[in-house]
């Protein structure tokens, strides 16, 4: 609490003479990073000359989740990348576009992520943190749930593990799958040197089980739009188990190179016949779309169901395979 001697000083000084501040500079970039609040509320930078009076209170979130990594230009230059889906008081599901990543990695912690925006949104909530509940891919567009809480992220997290939550992705497969519905089961590893996965041989204690379903929605020349419901969630699942059926995703890049031999072997839970080699369809991402997200509410225990339509540039490449010929 600032006293009567402290009284009359302007902000900034008062936080550059602080120790665990030190400057000036380092006061404004924190109270541009949301660290600093007077009163109970977040101080903005317009407002770091303001004078204090006696009895203000003034804290330092220090560790504030998303003001350490990407530059708050940066963030705020990506505002408009974040579309909010749902929001209440202790969870918040954000529509991610492709391209994002949902949070930093080791080797690029400045990079604007789904966490920065997020945190960025949630600066007038101070008792609020962006808190991941699951994940989706780069070039995986569609819905992702954060917690605002660590015990609202718990009970969220505990249904993903549990398999109650409900995970639906529009996507597009090369080629022509024979079955028109069925079940995929394999045991994935994650291959630590080349940071994908494979299926684990018979003797691998690291093998997991992967779990979906996939249904047939509709076919197209050379590709097949599917909807695949997540029982497991994996990391890169259904990239990895539609390679592996040798009907990678449209637009794949990693696990593309293993289809071809996939297509010429059999392996447990496989959806067969398998169909003739594919043509290759152009598309700059991977045919993949979360677009609905279902859940118990954390602090009401009821049922949310969220959905998000297809983006732009899957709605032009779905059009652009219906006019390439027949089905």
């Amino acid at each position: 609490m600032i006293t009567g001697a402290e009284a009359n000083v302007r902000i900034d000084a008062w936080l550059a003479a602080r120790p665990e501040v030190g400057s000036r500079a380092r006061a404004r970039e924190w109270i541009e990073r949301g660290k600093i609040f007077l009163n109970g509320r977040e101080l903005t930078f317009e407002r770091a000359g303001q004078r204090l009076v006696a009895g203000d209170e003034v804290a330092l979130w220090a560790d504030r989740p998303g003001s350490s990594r990407a530059q708050p230009r940066d963030v705020v230059a990506q505002r408009r990348r974040l579309r909010v889906v749902f929001e209440d008081a202790h969870l918040l599901v954000a529509d991610k576009p492709p391209g994002m990543l949902v949070e930093p990695l080791p080797g690029d912690p400045t990079e604007v992520t789904m966490v920065d925006l997020v945190a960025d949104h949630l600066r007038g909530e101070p008792a609020s943190t962006a808190l991941v509940v699951h994940r989706i891919d780069r070039d995986t567009s569609g819905l992702v749930l954060f917690a605002k809480t660590s015990r609202d992220q718990e009970s969220l997290k505990r249904q993903f593990e549990r398999r109650t939550a409900e995970r639906v992705y529009l996507a597009v497969l090369s080629g022509r799958p024979v079955d028109d519905e069925g079940t995929w089961i394999d045991t994935l590893v994650w291959d630590k040197v080349r940071l994908r996965q494979r299926r684990a041989r018979p003797d691998d204690r690291a093998g997991k089980e992967a779990v979906l379903t996939c249904r047939t929605l509709e076919r197209f020349a050379d590709a097949t739009l599917v909807e695949v419901s997540l029982v497991t969630g994996k990391r890169n699942q259904i990239r990895a188990q539609a390679a592996l059926r040798g009907h990678p995703l449209v637009g794949e890049k990693i696990y593309r190179a293993r289809a071809a031999s996939a297509r010429r072997s059999t392996s447990p839970g496989d959806v067969r016949p398998r169909a003739s080699e594919p043509g290759v369809v152009e598309f700059p991402r991977q045919a993949l779309h979360a677009t609905r997200l279902a859940f118990r509410h954390p602090a009401t225990g009821e049922k949310v169901t969220l959905t998000s339509p297809a983006p732009a540039d899957l709605r032009q490449l779905i059009a652009r395979l219906r006019r390439a010929g027949p089905r």
